[in-house]
């Protein structure tokens, strides 16, 4: 059965994306092999809406536009830069990792700021303030959280 092609209205349709997103990172080297059709129109494949998926998430996941067109083309380079591909996304996967934890820290923060606000809505009374637990990081060893302090706050 023969992949079914389209054009770049169907593939924004299929892939929830904007032409005008289709077409920048096509503009910045990251959509391989985009063929044109006999009237000079952009036909695209089904590989193309997964290809897509993958460009977003590692923009999403901080991979600098560089590094997805350096990955964009070892990809079409071919099988002899499997090992290069695989480094790259391996070097990125541990940049994620770390940024997990970075967010994960904020969320602690953020969790126990809302708990304080809770417990001094509900009881009226400003509550004494805690120290955040640390977390574990990717790495393993745990990060210390800064205590709370009390702020001064000015009489008016």
């Amino acid at each position: 059965m023969a992949e079914e092609n389209f054009l770049i209205g169907q593939l924004a349709a299929r892939t929830g994306r904007s032409v005008h997103t289709i077409r920048w990172y096509e503009a910045q080297g990251l959509i391989p092999g985009v063929a044109r059709d006999s009237g000079h129109r952009r036909v695209y494949g089904e590989l193309h809406i997964s290809w897509l998926e993958l460009m977003d998430r590692l923009r999403r996941t901080g991979m600098s536009i560089a590094a997805m067109r350096e990955y964009t083309e070892l990809v079409k380079q071919g099988s002899s830069t499997l090992g290069k591909r695989q480094a790259l996304l391996a070097a990125h996967r541990e940049q994620v990792k770390d940024m997990i934890g970075e967010w994960q820290q904020a969320l602690t923060l953020l969790n126990s700021k809302i708990d304080f606000y809770d417990e001094w809505v509900a009881s009226g009374k400003r509550p004494a303030v805690k120290a955040v637990k640390t977390i574990e990081r990717a790495g393993g060893a745990p990060t210390p959280r800064p205590q709370e302090k009390p702020r001064r706050t000015a009489k008016i």
